[in-house]
């Protein structure tokens, strides 16, 4: 039994179901439309076997555009040969697309059909997919849909191989426009300065120069020689310019008010500025046909070659011709109506414009043409396809062209193509060689302004995000009064100032003279009152912090008298030793005296 499996392809990744009954389904398509739309029903005609989610937006993108080329993914490889039996006879493999159906049964060998039921479940599959996939929302479903969509239009848009042509196609058809406009306009003011001057048509043929002139006389009978000068600027020639002044003097012509003089001066202002900007266009043409298609410009010319890829739609379509076809291109109407009468076929189209037909002879114009034609189509198919164009190929067929040219007229033997060609890879090796030395080179200078455009974003950013200029000199003032303020409390516990907040006193210890001190120990000894002088000692033992502020600032005499003291504030043991030797001391001064 065959065993029918359905492919289907979702922006949110690949899904592979196998249908029950296939046999029965195959036989009652009506049967299958009307199950579609109900989820129960739908449920008991398909299984879902296994569903891949793509890994990020890239990928999905990726295997879209695989598919739509007709190409097997890695991807979608792995996931059918994972889940897909491995007897491949018996599977049939059911996909929307036949060109991806052709490329599976092709690489993968797995057989596949499409349209009839296979479209009817796709679309059920397509109506109810968020039903299908567990933890999938029909929200999330339309959003991933929507994202690889604009992903998938905006890739196509990039990787459009005639998008650089358009410019060119847009440029020459304005041109050759602009060429239209600006000759009946000039015919118009012709005809309309005319009336005031007929003679100026005979001396100056050329269209914006006699809007120019025709502009800057305005009233003949103010032309004199001080403006000869400029007249000779804008003519380019001495002899006209005086053929003028002389015309002015004995013109036919009628008086003209001055608002007509105002319109027709507008009016030819309007067409110089209009052939000002046909030559822009022009140089603007030559530098784009030069980055495109420079083989070709080389060979017949910028508005020819221009002419060549817009009438036959891009760059590409014109490789693609035959040479036969190129040669003929622009001559269609003529064509057909040869072949409706009968008569013969022309024999150059659009490259009829080139110089080469225009110098060659009557007798040769077919031949050269022909040729022509064939060093055309090799240019454009260099241009289109080489990966870093240059116009040496151009150069070189151009050359040939001149020596076939040559051959026609005196019979000088040209070059074989093999030896030109030859030559023209080795130029076009060394011609692309600096091309990418150029590029290396603008593209490191991009980089570096990019780096020193990022630093000063970076070095701008924390000046931003911080306060205004005078706000920082205050943050930077503040920790310099702090130090300031600690400077001053420093002098002041060294006692060179006084201190300007209060603070407690302490209480200062009396000096007592030798005796005063021997009395109170004997009186506290035969008192018994040691233990509270001991109390009171302790007590007295930690300083406070103000005290030894004020013993630093106490002279040192006064420190030595507090060091002298010490050791009267000792244990009584103390006292009594050092009562005894001062009475000895006071004896021996006694028997002295005596």
């Amino acid at each position: 039994m065959v065993l029918l499996h359905v492919l289907f392809e979702h922006a949110v990744g690949y899904t592979l179901l196998a249908l029950k009954e296939v046999e029965e389904i195959s036989l009652l398509q009506p049967q299958v439309e009307e199950s579609v739309l109900n989820l129960g029903k739908f449920h008991n005609i398909v299984r879902l076997v296994a569903f891949c989610p793509f890994a990020s937006s890239q990928v999905a993108l990726e295997n879209v555009n695989a598919v739509s080329e007709g190409i097997v993914h890695e991807d979608l490889r792995l996931f059918l040969e994972t889940y897909l039996p491995t007897k491949k006879k018996k599977v049939l493999l059911g996909v929307g697309d036949p060109k991806i159906g052709a490329a599976i049964q092709e690489e993968l060998g797995y057989n596949c059909q499409t349209g009839g039921v296979i479209a009817e479940i796709l679309r059920g599959v397509r109506l109810h997919f968020h039903n299908l996939v567990k933890g999938l929302t029909d929200v999330s479903a339309c959003k991933a849909q929507l994202g690889l969509g604009h992903s998938y239009s905006r890739a196509k848009v990039k990787f459009n191989v005639n998008r650089v042509d358009n410019m060119i196609i847009q440029s020459i058809s304005l041109l050759d426009q602009l060429d239209k406009d600006i000759n009946t306009f000039s015919m118009r003011v012709r005809e309309w300065y005319g009336y005031h001057f007929p003679e100026l048509v005979k001396i100056i043929n050329d269209n914006a120069t006699y809007c120019r002139v025709a502009q800057f006389i305005g009233n003949r009978k103010e032309l004199n020689e001080e403006k000869l000068e400029e007249l000779e600027e804008l003519t380019m020639d001495g002899a006209k310019a005086k053929a003028i002044l002389d015309a002015s003097r004995s013109s036919m012509g009628m008086d003209i008010s001055a608002i007509d003089l105002i319109n027709i001066e507008s009016f030819s202002s309007r067409v110089v500025s209009l052939s000002e900007y046909r030559q822009s266009l022009h140089t603007y043409l030559r530098s784009k046909m030069s980055q495109v298609a420079p083989s070709l410009s080389a060979l017949i010319g910028e508005a020819v070659g221009a002419r060549l890829i817009a009438h036959a739609g891009s760059l590409t379509n014109l490789a693609k011709y035959p040479a036969s076809t190129v040669q003929i291109l622009g001559a269609e109407k003529a064509l057909f109506r040869a072949l409706k009468t009968r008569g013969n076929t022309p024999k150059y189209g659009l490259i009829f414009h080139s110089t080469f037909i225009g110098r060659a002879a009557a007798k040769n114009k077919g031949r050269i043409s022909r040729y022509l034609a064939n060093k055309c189509s090799i240019a454009s198919r260099i241009d289109c396809f080489s990966e870093v164009p240059t116009s040496v190929f151009g150069e070189k067929l151009r050359e040939q062209v001149e020596e076939r040219l040559s051959f026609y007229e005196t019979g000088v033997i040209p070059r074989k193509n093999l030896e030109v060609m030859k030559e023209a890879m080795v130029q076009a090796e060394e011609a692309a060689a600096e091309i990418t030395r150029k590029l290396e080179k603008q593209e490191k200078k991009r980089l570096k302004k990019e780096k020193k455009r990022l630093a000063a974003i970076a070095l701008a950013s924390p000046e931003n995000s911080s306060s205004t200029p005078e706000e920082c000199e205050e943050t930077n003032e503040k920790p310099k009064k702090k130090k300031k303020q600690k400077l001053q409390e420093t002098p002041q516990e060294n006692g060179t100032e006084d201190p300007p907040v209060s603070l407690p006193k302490p209480k200062k210890r009396k000096s007592f003279s030798k005796e005063e001190f021997v009395n109170n120990d004997l009186e506290t000894a035969n008192n018994g009152n040691l233990p509270k002088r001991k109390k009171s000692l302790t007590k007295q033992e930690p300083v406070s912090e103000p005290e030894e502020a004020t013993n630093r600032s106490v002279p040192k005499k006064k420190r030595k008298l507090s060091l002298k003291e010490e050791p009267l504030s000792s244990g009584p043991e103390e006292a009594v030793s050092n009562k005894s030797a001062k009475k000895k001391k006071k004896l021996q001064k006694l028997a002295q005296e005596d």
